[in-house]
């Protein structure tokens, strides 16, 4: 019999481990947490990203000059046999190399599989509302 509570645990764990990551700018670490090939629809373009091998994302770390902050509120957890989801709300902040200091919160959801006994983020989905005054620019400054 699987242990629900146990499990949720052991998510929570590669979570945790990919935003201290993310936190650190180690794409290692980062890649750590990963399935093979997994299926990325970032706040940056393309619509999709493509799997580079961590390239393109120590590429991005590369523009921080700070730690970068990545932190969960509200993660909801959702896990039947090897998979599962989770979703909430991601706040971002630090600071870039040009002066700049986002603070911004996102949508989150994140899919993970149980991989050799393992579990791994095997899909990514961030995402930002648009206006629907006719402009669709980003609502960016949007707070919980």
């Amino acid at each position: 019999m699987i242990d629900a509570a146990a499990e949720e645990i052991a998510i929570r764990c590669v979570i945790d481990a990919w935003t201290q990551g993310l936190h650190d700018k180690d794409a290692a670490a980062v890649a750590a947490c990963l399935g093979d090939a997994p299926v990325v629809y970032s706040l940056a373009p393309p619509l999709i990203a493509a799997d580079d091998h961590g390239e393109g994302l120590a590429a991005w770390f590369d523009t921080w000059s700070s730690p970068i902050g990545y932190a969960f509120r509200n993660l909801a957890i959702a896990a039947a046999g090897d998979v599962a989801f989770a979703h909430g709300l991601a706040h971002m902040t630090g600071t870039k190399t040009d002066g700049e200091t986002p603070d911004l919160w996102f949508r989150c959801t994140l899919g993970l599989r149980k991989l050799s006994g393992a579990w791994k983020i095997v899909h990514q989905h961030e995402s930002v509302p648009f206006l629907m005054d006719g402009s669709f620019k980003a609502a960016v400054d949007l707070q919980p």
